[in-house]
């Protein structure tokens, strides 16, 4: 269990149980408690924790939160981030389990510590306290986002469409119809009242779905970091302050590429790789953002990237628009279309 060791809180886990684990020791730990410093022992491992061990707990601990397993995190479309998952109940832990993640974020938060850990824009508004909007709905579920703009831009009586004011869920096979204002089933959407239905909607989706678990992640964060301090931020602060600027793995996204048109030991393609290795941190994450609409890496790495119909690698395509003209992007598809650059600083500066 978790004990004092010359004034640090002494957290010994196994590596492949490190969630439940840690879970278990710090569960019954007051906040005060939490505020100290943290040693942690791997069992079994060799290592004195001088802070190695810490970041790479955060590391491992972040990681697992999202693990499938625990039915607690849902990723985006595009697996690059997550919010709660509204049938998490199916796990009798949740609750506590939300409070747990909560006040392991605040406790990184204030140890300066990095969690692998992205949330979705819509969750950290409700972390930060600023209302979620229906454009929010984009990245977490573009193809329902897209559905709700085309309600909006038409007439209701060329969509044929005949909804009334009710939310659909699935839950476990069985389907649940929850009125989005008192009586909702009976009051049909049209062109006057469809706004307000497409806000009701999202707000269903983001905020009343995931209402217990953001409240129990919200308690345990603000255990540690008052809300006043989190109010402070914008999303992208904040996310950063969470998980840093996202650290691209040019290697692994090198082994992770496909080819068409070229073959990955033709002169183009070493310039582009060579290049890409020169970029700074900023620069590789716009390229990132560039190619596949995010900044994010997945969580299992470059292998997990998804595109349009599925897990979808990153793609280069030979363009033949000529060595002076910029390389395109499909990020649907996570391809490049390369022109033949005839040098890697030609490359680069196209880039």
């Amino acid at each position: 269990s978790a004990r004092r060791h010359h004034g640090a809180l002494q957290l010994t886990v196994r590596r492949n149980r490190v969630f439940e684990e840690s879970f278990a020791q710090l569960r019954l730990r007051t906040a005060e408690e939490l505020v100290g410093r943290l040693r942690v022992t791997f069992h079994g491992e060799d290592g004195i924790d001088g802070g190695g061990l810490t970041r790479e707990w955060y590391s491992v601990l972040g990681h697992e939160m999202f693990n499938a397993n625990y039915a607690l995190f849902m990723p985006s479309n595009d697996g690059t981030t997550f919010q709660p998952n509204p049938l998490s109940e199916v796990n009798p832990l949740h609750l506590e389990y939300f409070h747990f993640v909560g006040r392991v974020v605040g406790k990184a938060i204030a140890d300066g510590q990095l969690l692998n850990v992205r949330f979705t824009r819509s969750f950290l508004k409700h972390v930060l306290g600023t209302p979620v909007s229906y454009e929010d709905m984009g990245a977490v579920d573009p193809t329902f986002f897209s559905s709700l703009k085309v309600l909006l831009e038409n007439p209701m009586e060329i969509l044929g469409l005949d909804l009334n004011f009710t939310a659909e869920t699935s839950v476990f096979g069985r389907v649940e119809v929850v009125d989005l204002v008192p009586n909702g089933r009976n009051i049909v959407v049209d062109d006057s009242n469809k706004l307000k239905y497409v806000q009701l909607i999202c707000q269903h989706k983001l905020t009343s779905a995931i209402r217990a678990q953001t409240r129990e992640f919200l308690k345990g964060l603000h255990e540690l970091v008052p809300p006043d301090l989190l109010k402070i931020f914008t999303c992208v602060e904040l996310e950063q302050l969470i998980a840093g600027r996202p650290q691209i793995d040019v290697e692994d996204l090198k082994a992770n590429t496909e080819y068409h048109g070229y073959r990955a030991s033709d002169p183009q393609v070493q310039y582009f790789w060579a290049a890409l290795l020169s970029f700074n941190t900023d620069q590789k994450a716009a390229f990132l953002q560039y190619v596949t609409g995010s900044a994010s890496v997945p969580l299992g790495g470059f292998a997990q990237l998804m595109g349009m119909s599925g897990l979808q690698r990153f793609q280069i395509h030979r363009s033949h628009s000529g060595a002076n003209s910029l390389p395109c992007a499909h990020t649907c598809f996570n391809q490049l279309d390369l022109p033949e650059y005839e040098s890697e600083a030609q490359t680069r500066s196209k880039l």
